[in-house]
Formats: C-alpha cells, sequence, structure tokens
C-alpha cells in the first residue's frame, strides 16, 4: 500500500516504464517514500479502529493527522507529474511550492528567493551572450536525483551508509527532504551573477579576452556572511566547541573536514578561496559563482531569519550547493588537470548527485542569452535507469534536421583535412554527437567531475517531434510573479460578502488595497491544507487557457486590441465549463469520488456531491464535464465562474495587467 491513509483504488496509477525519468521519479514518490512525514504515534492505517482527527483539510481537525500527509504526498507526486507532461515554468512553480510548505513552512517567508530568480532571468538574461533558465531547470534536476536513488542501488547503499541509515522508507524520506533542499535552490545565487555578465557582456568585443574589460566585485559582505549569536549556538551543537563568525568560516570548516585529506586542502586553503570568491573574481578566471550566493542566501534565510533548526544534513545541503559549480571543479579537483580525481558518491552523497544532475540536465531550458538563442539544445531527454546504469539519448527537435546536416556535413569535410581550420560546432549538440575513443566530449566532461566506475553512463542524441507541442504556452504574457497572491485572494473571496458589493460598485482595487482584508485573506490561506492551497494556485494558473479558448489574452503591454473590462454571458458559459472540468479533474487526481456524505465528513471520505455519478476511470472528457455541469444548479455554476471574473481585477491590481479581445 503506498498510501496507508487513503483508498488507493481511487487512486490514478501511473503507466510509465518503470526506469524512465518519469516512471523512476513516480515510483520513488509512491513506492519508497510510504509514511511520509508521519507521526507513528497517531493512526497510520485507514482501517485502525482509533482514527485520530488531528489533521488539515479545508479546515482543522477534520482528517487523521497522517492522512494529511499522506494527501500531501500525493499532491507533491501529482505536481511532480504535471511539470513532466508539461515542462512550464508555471507547473515547476507547484513542485518548489510542494517542497516549501511540506519542509519549510509559509511560503510567504521564503517566496522570493525562488520568484526573484525567476523574475531577474526573465527580464534580464536577455543582456547577457550566453544563459538559460535555472528555475525550470533545478525542478528537473530535483526530478533526475528522485529517479536516480530509486532505480540504483549503488548510490542508494552509498547513501546510506554515509547517514547511517538502514530502512529503505527512512532512507528514501530523508533522501527527499536533503536533495530537495541540495537541488531546488542550488541556483537562487544567480541575481548575483548576471549583473557581473552583463557588464562582461556589454564590454565583449570579438576576441578579447575577460582580464581586458571592467568586471563587478561584491563589497560589504560582513552583514550577509555573518552568523548571528543564537544560530551559532544551534550549530555549536553540531560541531562543538568550534565556533564560527561567518558562513565562509562555517563552510570552509565543513569542506575540509569532509573533503581535505582526499583533495589535499587546508580549512584555511579553503577560507581563502570562500572570501575571495565575491570580491576578487579576478583571481577565479574573471567568472563569478553563483554558487557561492546560492549557499549563502539558504543558510540566511532558513536559519538566521526563520530560525529553522539546523543538523549536519543541512550542512551537506549548504555546501553540496556550493560547491556544484566552479568551487569543486577549480579550486578543489582542478578536474582539467592530469591530477584529477572524479568525485565518489561516498565522500559526500548530496554534492555528488548535484554536481551528476546539474551536468546531465541540459535539455527543455528557455535560451535567454543572445548567443544561446543560436545554439541547438535537446528539446528533451529519455533515461533507461534500469540495472544502475544511466542511459541517456537526449532529443533534438527534428525540425531543426537542416542544421543538424550541414553540421555534419561540415564536420565530415573537415575530418578530411583538419590541418589549420577550426573545428565545426553546434553547440549543445555537437558535443554529445561527436564522439573520441567512443566517447563525447559532454560525456567525458562528466567523468572527469564525477566518479561513474560503479553507475555507468552513456550518451547518444537523436530526433523526434517537438516533445511539449500543443501544450506550451498561451498567447497571454506574464511571468506570473504574483501567483500566490492570485491563489491567496481567490480563496478570501468565497467568505467575504464584501467581494461582491466592491465589484457591483466598481471598486476593486480599493477592496484589495485594504490591509486588514488582505491580512485576513493571507491567515485564512495559510490555515489550509497543501491541497487545498494547490487546488487555488491551479485554479489563478488556468486563467490563460481560458482566455485562450475564448479569444482573450492578457498581457502588460500597450496593443491595439479592445479592451475587456467584462466577459459575456457567453465567455462566461464557456470559461465555467472549462473551469469546472478542471475542478473535476483535479479531485480525481485526488482520489476523490461521487457520494452525498454529511459536509463535516466530506474532506475524511473524500467524496462531493458535484462530480459525475457512475463515473469510472480518472480521466474527464469534454463531454462528461458539460453534462455533469448542466446537472448543477445556477448556484453551484456559479462557483466557477466568479473566480474568473475575480482574476479581471487582480490582474490589472498585482501584474498590472490588460485583458483584451482577438476580434
Amino acid at each position: 500500500m503506498a498510501y496507508t491513509m487513503l483508498d488507493n483504488t481511487a487512486i490514478r496509477q501511473r503507466n510509465y516504464a518503470p526506469y524512465t525519468l518519469e516512471g523512476a521519479a513516480l515510483s520513488f514518490i509512491r513506492e519508497c517514500c510510504e509514511g511520509l512525514r508521519f507521526d507513528k504515534n497517531k493512526a497510520v492505517s485507514i482501517s485502525d479502529d482509533n482514527l485520530d482527527l488531528d489533521g488539515a483539510s479545508l479546515k482543522r481537525n477534520q482528517i487523521p493527522f497522517n492522512m494529511e500527509k499522506d494527501i500531501d504526498r500525493l499532491c507533491f507526486e501529482n505536481a511532480v507529474d504535471r511539470f513532466l507532461r508539461s515542462g512550464r515554468k508555471e507547473d515547476a512553480f507547484d513542485v518548489y511550492f510542494c517542497y516549501l510548505e511540506m519542509y519549510v513552512g509559509d511560503y510567504e517567508k521564503t517566496r522570493r528567493m525562488i520568484e526573484l530568480l525567476s523574475e531577474f532571468e526573465a527580464n534580464g538574461s536577455g543582456l547577457l551572450m550566453k544563459h538559460r533558465d535555472h528555475y525550470s531547470h533545478s525542478v528537473y534536476v530535483f526530478i533526475l536525483g528522485m529517479a536516480i536513488f530509486g532505480s540504483n542501488k549503488v548510490f542508494r547503499e552509498d547513501y546510506k551508509k554515509y547517514y547511517g541509515i538502514q530502512d529503505e522508507h527512512e532512507a528514501a524520506a530523508h533522501y527527499l527532504q536533503y536533495w530537495g533542499l541540495s537541488s531546488l535552490f542550488h541556483d537562487i545565487g544567480y541575481p548575483f551573477e548576471l549583473p557581473f555578465e552583463q557588464v562582461c557582456s556589454y564590454f565583449e568585443v570579438d576576441g578579447n579576452k575577460r582580464e581586458d574589460r571592467p568586471f563587478v566585485a561584491y563589497h560589504a559582505l560582513d552583514g550577509f556572511v555573518s552568523i548571528d549569536e543564537d544560530t551559532k549556538e544551534r550549530i555549536s551543537k553540531i560541531i562543538g566547541a568550534k565556533s564560527f563568525s561567518t558562513t565562509d568560516e562555517l563552510f570552509a570548516f565543513w569542506l575540509a573536514e569532509k573533503l581535505g585529506d582526499p583533495y589535499g586542502f587546508t580549512e584555511e586553503q579553503m577560507l581563502a578561496f570562500l572570501v575571495g570568491k565575491p570580491t576578487q573574481p579576478d583571481k577565479f578566471n574573471h567568472f563569478m559563482d553563483h554558487a557561492y550566493f546560492s549557499a549563502t542566501v539558504l543558510f540566511k534565510k532558513l536559519f538566521s531569519e526563520m530560525q529553522l533548526d539546523i543538523n549536519s544534513a543541512h550542512l551537506d545541503a549548504l555546501t553540496a550547493i556550493l560547491m556544484h559549480n566552479s568551487l569543486y571543479k577549480f579550486c578543489i579537483a582542478h578536474y582539467k588537470s592530469d591530477k584529477n580525481k572524479p568525485f565518489k558518491a561516498k565522500l559526500h552523497p548530496l554534492a555528488y548527485m548535484l554536481m551528476l544532475c546539474d551536468e546531465l540536465q541540459c535539455w527543455d531550458r528557455t535560451a535567454y542569452g543572445r548567443n544561446s538563442k543560436k545554439e541547438l539544445h535537446p528539446m528533451g531527454c529519455t533515461y533507461d535507469l534500469s540495472n544502475d546504469q544511466i542511459r541517456a539519448v537526449y532529443v533534438f527537435d527534428e525540425k531543426e534536421m537542416a542544421k543538424v546536416n550541414r553540421f555534419k556535413d561540415e564536420y565530415i569535410e573537415w575530418m578530411q583535412g583538419p590541418e589549420g581550420r577550426k573545428t565545426p560546432s553546434l553547440k549543445a549538440y555537437s558535443g554529445m554527437y561527436v564522439k573520441k575513443n567512443s566517447m563525447s566530449d559532454f560525456q567525458g566532461d562528466i567523468e572527469r567531475i564525477v566518479d561513474l566506475s560503479d553507475m555507468g553512463l552513456s550518451v547518444e542524441t537523436g530526433l523526434a517531434e517537438h516533445v511539449h507541442a500543443g501544450n506550451r504556452s498561451y498567447l497571454s504574457d506574464s511571468n506570473f510573479i504574483n501567483l500566490y497572491n492570485f491563489a491567496v485572494v481567490l480563496n478570501g473571496r468565497w467568505e467575504n460578502s464584501d467581494w461582491k458589493k466592491a465589484k457591483a460598485a466598481g471598486q476593486e482595487e480599493q477592496f484589495f488595497n485594504n490591509e486588514n482584508i488582505m491580512n485576513g485573506f493571507s491567515e485564512n490561506f495559510k490555515a489550509l491544507s497543501l491541497e487545498y492551497k494547490l487546488s487555488n494556485i491551479n485554479q489563478a494558473k488556468a486563467f490563460a487557457k481560458y482566455m485562450n479558448q475564448i479569444d482573450c489574452f492578457y498581457t502588460d503591454k500597450s496593443v491595439d486590441f479592445e479592451l475587456v473590462d467584462k466577459f459575456s454571458a457567453a465567455e462566461l458559459v464557456k470559461i465555467g465549463l472549462l473551469e469546472h472540468q478542471r475542478w473535476l479533474q483535479e479531485h480525481y487526481d485526488m482520489g476523490w469520488t461521487y457520494g452525498t456524505p454529511d459536509r463535516d465528513k466530506r474532506d475524511f471520505e473524500r467524496k462531493h456531491k458535484d462530480m459525475i455519478p457512475q463515473f469510472t476511470g480518472f480521466d474527464v472528457s469534454d463531454e462528461s464535464a458539460k453534462a455533469n455541469y448542466e446537472r448543477l444548479d445556477k448556484e453551484t455554476q456559479d462557483k466557477d465562474t466568479d473566480p474568473m471574473e475575480c482574476m479581471l481585477a487582480m490582474l490589472k491590481m498585482f501584474d498590472g495587467l490588460r485583458i483584451y479581445r482577438l476580434n
């Protein structure tokens, strides 16, 4: 039983092959993580005679505590599946949100870390010569690491031995928590690196070197790296009498303890590297290391600002982040030298997995930089993770066949007479396609970084139809930095009678500017379970799709189209049908079925009267949704249209967007 507190027959069975990326990752969540975050002193099975009601659903104390934890895990599983199917940034958001709610708590306190990365990349990276997405990339890295852990016994045994864990489920739960911290936040320091690269790009001239250009360095970092007294005391419980005044000192000590002997460096040498990273980039080949800032920002946010408990696994996660970019490659291992020793998992499993997955995850990444947009990058990757191996086939868009064939012709011609001629290149295709001694440069580089002698790697290339054709984006354009705000208001307006009055009077902006109302909405939202929070978030995300269906779109640009200030009756009917179908599908995905229990038992029994009677299966068709919608009374139907009218007002308020009609 994967979900011991739920009816597993009501939960969709995944049809992915077991050793694919999708199959291995989702199986890890469902099978390996059974009992995730359970309190073993409370009921651990739905058949338990003494069920508690200590868990939250729509309200507190509606369901058993461990049922809430199982529902959280199913939310997480569905979020991962949604993202793998779409590759959309909006669906990557759900994965971040689930992780933060499950392991950190209170998304409002941590949201800036990840939202800033997304916003900064989308708006600032176009000024760079080379840059690709790191927001969705981090979610792919997270998922790939789960898939490898779940399918690869060699790594799993190294991890269990390193942390002294015997039980498989306990090891999986431990890994999910600390791997999530390492992978999802390993690039949150990019807003520090991007300005550095923007200055480099501004002064770039063909043939010149970085050392000949102006560069950015960071100073006045004392407050940024300092450790407060309370956090020092908590760290001393992990390490002992040794005291650390800065994160630089703490990280230098931890890395020297783990890796100093095998790689021949001292704590003092590592400290000098860390102090110099932000202040003297000229000593590090004129590059700024975002990993340094990612680790430091995460430490300050979680353990200084939020005062979360800290343990040795947290320090492993932070130092894994610290090493994943250039620190390990050029300051520890000198991986391009003859003295290079590929990194072994047993030394630091989280760092090993992060370096491996960060290199492997180069598919489906939006290109922002001017040169990056011209290059040919893989749109997808198919994995075979069976037999403790990693076999990757990087898939390129078959519409780029002409570009690929042109490169192959140029390369064949070059091989016939290479003297004095530049080697033809088609990044990243050529780095994977061209092989020397049966190994591409792409694979060779990875094997110089991490030791794959016990975990074989093979890399191939292929061509196919675009993997996300038909489900990628809509005409509506927004960075959705306020997605969380939309969800808070969509939920809050349900029980606020003043909203309809403000709407009828055309005073929506004044309503949303009322601090007391908004604070109340925020507190109400925080009291919801993860399932209901995600339901509101996904309702907000669906708005772009609905606009597409009624030939409307929203944008922050001034365009010469008819401005929409309200929807027509016909448009609202169409939106209502679409929203009802989304609501139904969401509930079937979460194991709900049709039923008419008393309202106070609805969330425990997971049955709802507005679902489809006598429905079998899991996928809700347009026809089934329409028939069910038409059987509902007008008041119930309005529940599917009212939120969309609320979204019209919120878009103007939070995102500065306006809605237009195409015709």
